[in-house]
C-alpha cells in the first residue's frame, strides 16, 4: 500500500520525502500510518522501477532537496495497484479498501466499477464468514465474540451499502 500511497500523492505535486510522508498522513492517516522509515525504501523502489524520478534541488539557504515526481510508467502503476487483488484476511482487507476507495478519483469510470465490484464482492464474502461463525450452533461463543461478530457484520454492511452508493454516482456520471 505504501507504493499506492506515494504514487497518488505525487499525482498533483512534486514532493521531498517529507513532504510526501506529511501528505500521506494528511490524506490516509484515518486508514493507516506509514512509518516515516517506510517512505524512504519505497522511493528507492519507485525510482529504481521508473515510476518516480528524482531532481536535487539547491535551496537558498544553500540546503539540497530531493523533489520526487511521477512518470508515465508510474501513473500506469498506480492504476495497476489500485485494481490488483485483495488479501483474503479481512483486517488487511478492510484496510486496503479504504485507500484504494481514497484514490478511486484517480480512475476512469470503467476502472472504478471494476474496483467497486471487487471490493463489494470481498466484503460479501467477509460478511457472509461472519454471519456462518455467529450462526453455527456448534460454535461455542461467548458473549463479547457474539457482540464483535454482530458489529463486524454491521460493519460489512455498512461498506457495501456505501459501495452500492459510489457505483450508482459513478454510474451517473459515466
Amino acid at each position: 500500500m505504501i507504493d499506492l500511497m506515494i504514487l497518488y500523492v505525487l499525482l498533483k505535486h512534486d514532493l521531498t520525502m517529507y513532504a510526501v510522508h506529511k501528505r500521506i498522513q494528511e490524506k490516509f492517516l484515518a486508514y493507516t500510518a506509514p512509518s516515516f522509515g517506510a517512505i524512504k525504501p519505497a522511493l528507492v523502489r519507485l525510482e529504481k522501477a521508473g515510476c518516480i524520478t528524482s531532481a536535487r534541488i539547491m535551496s537558498d539557504g544553500g540546503k539540497l532537496s530531493v523533489f520526487y515526481s511521477i512518470t508515465k510508467d508510474g501513473s500506469k502503476r498506480l492504476r495497476e495497484l489500485l485494481l490488483n487483488p485483495f488479501s483474503s484476511n479481512p483486517l488487511q482487507f478492510l484496510s486496503d479498501a479504504r485507500v484504494k476507495l481514497s484514490c478511486a478519483g484517480f480512475l476512469n469510470a470503467e476502472d472504478s466499477m471494476e474496483l467497486f465490484m471487487d471490493i463489494k464482492s470481498n466484503a460479501l464474502m467477509h460478511k457472509v464468514n461472519a454471519e456462518k461463525i455467529l450462526s453455527d450452533e456448534y460454535t461455542p461463543l461467548d458473549f463479547y465474540q457474539k457482540i464483535v461478530l454482530d458489529n463486524t457484520i454491521c460493519e460489512y454492511n455498512n461498506f457495501i451499502s456505501m459501495i452500492e452508493g459510489l457505483e450508482k454516482n459513478n454510474a451517473g456520471n459515466s
